[in-house]
């Protein structure tokens, strides 16, 4: 017999939870939902779009009635719960209706703060939080020249008037501080806001206090304690919301600012949940949705008896539109004696930013219409990296952008419908945007799931975000600084990584039963990355699943766009021979190769090949002593060189010999990302070692060492890491840098946006400045090693994994 689950509150927290649980455990409960207003579950976020006539009220509704008929929820609309007996557990409604429970949620939300003064009850003196509301303003708006004031300068009362505004009344925002939006800009911020919203023709009293609202039966006008008094139709209070505890007060429930609820959302009654604007979690109470859905993930994960999730608060940043203008903040950019601001301020371009350094980490940061690198300096607040290695170009924005994870909200709001984001799944921006809009889709973890994008690589992640923070507007909040490996666990990456090291963990599924996967067989996010993180650990004892790989590392080869392969063979610091080039030139004629292309890691790629064809054209190639180029995996695919001192005039070492001892040792080793090295003859550095994973650059002294380059989307130069004397020594480095990287990174992370997670210097911590420690993990790179350099391709010309290149069935 199903247990019965009652829902008190249908608004986004709310029936979130329901999403979630249903997805856990969809047969477990009867479901009754009661909501006090006439309508199914809505966008709240996009109230401010329907008061200023850019959507309507069916565009922003998320679960219409024929959701709950679809799953079997009974929904009572327009019903307001005043009672629950708590002993007998019984729900009753101010119009008699009865529901008994084995579980409650309670999510009431919040309310409107009024502010306690003469008039505040008359008609025309309205909140902004529901329906109800916009319709209010929207008939205060028809009548010709009204004129409306809004109390309140934070983000809901400058929405409110930018509305108003668009349905063409006069407006006039009275604000009681002397900055606009206060918690989330500083003044510097809050100034440039103020100045573009008043070219609009906006209106502002700022640091005025309102002493009474005037009029008989109707609302005529406002009179502030210095004795100004203005005229007003309409009056909308946006001066904040409270956490509505009303029934918690009335049941006996435990409260203080909001209802109290420990890390599994449960209240001080074991059968009682609550989550959203109503509850107070470790002494805080929260307003934007990403915490709240957070909390529903959380809530529904212990109705579902799973009982693993714990909600541990947020620390979000949050990305702003206001009227269309970008705004960020994150944390504390206030500051204090005890901190440092950097500041970068062009009013010519309109943009502002200011980052709060303490002990070279950031505290806090502010950004005015130039968001880009908000996710970025969120990422570095959360992680607590040290910022000094790279603290002159901080205000100056993350340098990969875009190829190592890192969005342009800015830019790509001007892409094209059809420009590409995700260019593993083939996915356009018009397809993100889509979704995001027709199936109400609010996190990253959604869109993946209904577009693919950012599901495979994850480079295009920034890129998503930024799409979902310009679509969304007004109350998109970034994750949290708790980031789950995927939605199958609640578990960090980290947090995977150190309990399977400490437990001993050697398979998948031992993995998956320690941690208590919510599902069965994981998914395309999880699998590989767990594949990786044991044959990391375990090099002497753990097979390689082929099946837990991407596509290309399953077939040892590029899958392209028309259902063909590419075969790039390996040639050892970028040199090869006569004979090499002869049975490449045969394997291209006898296999009808379309395309022969010399790559820019100077290597030579075969395209157009069949699947069924890979295994015999590597073991022709393999018999003239070519291996694999790994070109298709997240592992060591080039070591790029220039001819050095033996040919060039102004060669300073044997750059090219060095190239091949560092491809020979390293060549077959798997690591988080895909991973490029280069090393250059002399400073001129024709190699480009300086845009590389790991660049060697030879000097008349020794070696330069620079770690950390990209040379994607956006270039991003090397870090110098450090001078060595001797090409051992070189080697030694090179090793002890890749295990690092290895046994550090999380799956998909390439170096460069690890080593700025990390600072430089941490890694010169670690292989620098500790000898034994930079031994000791170039000799754990030397030992897996030995157990990852044999070629793939000449075991699969010998019959291995034979099923993976036999077509099931031949159609036609």
């Amino acid at each position: 017999m199903k247990e019965k689950l009652v829902l008190i509150g249908n608004g986004m927290a709310g029936v979130r939870t329901l999403e979630e649980l249903l997805k856990l455990a969809p047969e477990q409960y009867d479901i009754t939902v009661f909501g006090g207003e006439p309508y199914g579950n809505y966008n709240r976020i996009l109230l401010s779009p329907v008061l200023a006539g850019e959507k309507t009220i069916d565009e922003i509704m998320l679960n219409d009635e024929q959701w709950y008929a679809d799953n079997c929820i009974t929904l009572h609309k327009g019903k307001w719960v005043e009672d629950v007996n708590r002993a007998r557990r019984i729900v009753r409604t101010s119009d008699g209706s009865e529901a008994s429970y084995d579980r409650l949620i309670i999510a009431t939300g919040s309310n409107p703060f009024i502010i306690p003064i003469p008039g505040n009850e008359l008609d025309g003196v309205i909140s902004f939080r529901d329906i109800s509301d916009v319709d209010s303003m929207l008939e205060s708006s028809r009548k010709q020249g009204g004129k409306a004031v809004v109390i309140g300068g934070g983000l809901l009362g400058l929405e409110a008037a930018n509305g108003l505004m668009k349905q063409g009344m006069n407006v006039t925002v009275v604000h009681l501080m002397d900055t606009l939006m206060e918690r989330q800009l500083d003044k510097p911020a809050g100034a440039l806001l103020k100045a573009s919203l008043e070219k609009n023709g906006m209106k502002f009293l700022m640091e005025a206090q309102t002493e009474a609202i005037l009029g008989t039966d109707k609302v005529e006008g406002i009179r502030f304690k210095e004795g100004l008094e203005i005229p007003a139709d309409l009056v909308v209070m946006a001066v904040g919301i409270r956490p509505n505890i009303d029934l918690a007060k009335k049941i006996g429930l435990h409260f203080e600012r909001g209802i109290v609820v420990n890390d599994t959302m449960q209240s001080f009654d074991p059968r009682v949940y609550s989550v959203g604007e109503c509850i107070q979690h470790r002494g805080e109470t929260y307003g934007l949705v990403a915490p709240l859905f957070e909390q529903a993930k959380v809530c529904a994960n212990h109705l579902a008896h799973m009982g693993i999730a714990r909600y541990q608060g947020s620390v979000s940043s949050t990305k702003l539109k206001v009227t269309g203008i970008d705004l960020f903040s994150a944390g504390d950019f206030h500051g204090d004696e005890t901190t440092e601001e950097l500041v970068l301020q062009d009013p010519g371009r309109g943009i502002y930013k200011k980052v709060v350094l303490k002990d070279h980490r950031i505290q806090g940061a502010v950004m005015y219409g130039d968001t880009i690198d908000g996710t970025w300096y969120f990422e570095l607040m959360r992680d607590g990296t040290d910022v000094s290695d790279f603290r002159d170009k901080l205000l100056f924005g993350q340098a990969h952008l875009g190829d190592s994870g890192h969005g342009d909200d800015n830019r790509v709001a001007a892409m094209a419908d059809t420009a590409e984001i995700c260019g593993c799944n083939g996915v356009c921006k018009g397809d993100i945007v889509n979704a995001i809009t027709r199936e109400k889709l609010f996190t990253l973890d959604d869109v993946r799931a209904h577009t693919k994008a950012s599901s495979s690589c994850g480079s295009c992640t920034g890129l998503v975000e930024a799409l979902l923070s310009h679509t969304l507007g007004g109350d998109y909040s970034e994750s949290p600084a708790r980031k789950p490996l995927c939605t199958c666990t609640e578990f960090t990456h980290d947090e995977i990584r150190a309990g399977m090291k400490e437990q001993k963990l050697k398979t998948i599924p031992a993995m998956q039963a320690f941690f208590e996967w919510k599902t069965d067989n994981g998914c395309s996010k999880c699998r590989p990355a767990l594949n990786y993180y044991l044959l990391c650990q375990w090099p002497g004892e753990y097979r390689d699943d082929a099946q837990s790989r991407f596509i290309n590392e399953r077939a040892h080869a590029n899958i392209q766009k028309d259902a063909s392969y590419s075969v790039i063979p390996r040639m050892w610091g970028g040199g090869t021979t006569p004979q090499e080039l002869r049975a490449i030139a045969d394997a291209a004629e006898k296999y009808n190769v379309k395309t022969v292309h010399v790559t820019g890691g100077q290597r030579i790629a075969l395209y157009g090949l069949k699947k069924e064809e890979l295994p015999q054209i590597w073991g022709e190639l393999s018999e003239a002593g070519l291996v694999s180029g790994h070109a298709y995996g997240k592992a060591l695919r080039t070591v790029k060189t220039c001819v050095g001192k033996e040919w060039c005039r102004f060669g300073t070492q044997d750059s090219t010999q060095l190239g091949i001892d560092l491809e020979k040792m390293t060549w077959g080793s798997w690591t988080p990302h895909k991973f490029k090295m280069a090393a250059s003859g002399c400073p001129r550095n024709c190699a480009e070692a300086t845009i590389k994973d790991l660049g060697v650059v030879c000097v008349d002294s020794g070696y330069e060492l620079h770690v950390g380059g990209n040379g994607g989307v956006k270039v991003r130069a090397t870090d110098f890491l450090r001078h060595v004397e001797t090409s051992e020594q070189v080697l030694e480095y090179a090793a002890a840098f890749m295990q690092l990287y290895r046994e550090e990174a999380h799956y998909l992370e390439r170096t460069a946006p690890w080593l700025e997670r990390v600072g430089l210097s941490y890694v010169k911590e670690k292989i620098v400045e500790d000898e034994v420690g930079r031994k000791a993990l170039a000799g754990r790179f030397l030992y897996s090693q030995k157990f990852a350099q044999e070629d793939p391709w000449r075991e699969r010309a010998e019959g291995a994994e034979a099923y993976e290149f036999t077509p099931i069935k031949r159609v036609g």
